[in-house]
């Protein structure tokens, strides 16, 4: 195996309610970076697919009245339930995330035989998910200030200052994440400010010659001689 071909490596995103994470996941798609998005991942994977073995446990622990009338589940209806209740939203997160890591697994073995450097995973629990940012190089937080944080959130979803405070609260809080980041993007200015850390930020990674197992796994894979390795990397991550 070349030298170049193991030049890759993982990238966790992640935020907190209202800071700006999907902006800066936005900027980084733009510049041409691969992003694994692990709410699409539940939305399309688990939510949206009725059948699928994380919407019957779904149902089976929350009930009936989490549904629309087409059968999908109401994720409105779902995350009033799990921020005001710390317990079901470990349940919640206990019935998804084997599923949302499973799929982003198989999205991550794509991109990297499609030869992309790097993937970046916009995770909004990076840090409470802790079996995952074993297999991280980098790790970047969005970050604000906690009045720009609530002032957001409260127009965003319309909601009150008790309501908003709750599921900020629900969190971890941003700064703490920011003590456990490798990269901090700042997100209480301009659009302008946050875009030029985003563009510092894509700089580092393309000038970044850091390595990971996981392309090596990829790439056993695709000569057919990596079964068990890319089990056991299933087995860590779920």
């Amino acid at each position: 195996m070349s030298v170049c071909l193991c030049r890759m490596f993982l990238v966790g995103l992640t935020g907190g309610i209202a800071s700006g994470k999907s902006t800066v996941s936005s900027a980084l798609k733009e510049l041409g970076c691969p992003v694994i998005d692990a709410d699409v991942v539940a939305r399309q994977a688990l939510v949206v697919e009725l059948h699928s073995p994380a919407y019957q446990r779904i149902v089976q622990h929350f009930g009936s009245e989490i549904l629309l009338e087409n059968g999908e589940i109401d994720r409105e209806k779902l995350g009033h339930i799990i921020f005001s209740n710390p317990e079901k939203r470990r349940l919640l997160n206990s019935l998804t995330h084997p599923e949302i890591q499973k799929v982003m697994l198989k999205q991550i073995v794509g991109y990297f035989l499609r030869g992309y450097r790097y993937v970046i995973l916009d995770v909004p629990l990076l840090f409470e998910m802790r079996r995952l940012t074993r297999f991280l190089k980098h790790t970047v937080v969005v970050y604000c200030d906690p009045a720009t944080q609530l002032s957001r959130l409260m127009q965003r979803d319309r909601l009150t200052q008790e309501q908003a405070e709750m599921r900020i609260a629900s969190q971890m809080p941003l700064n703490e994440k920011r003590g456990l980041a490798s990269h901090v993007v700042d997100n209480s200015g301009s659009r302008e400010d946050t875009h030029r850390q985003v563009l510092r930020l894509h700089a580092q990674l393309e000038d970044s010659m850091d390595f990971l197992l996981v392309r090596a796994l990829a790439i056993a894979t695709a000569t057919g001689i990596g079964g068990l390795l890319l089990f056991s990397l299933k087995q860590l991550l779920s």
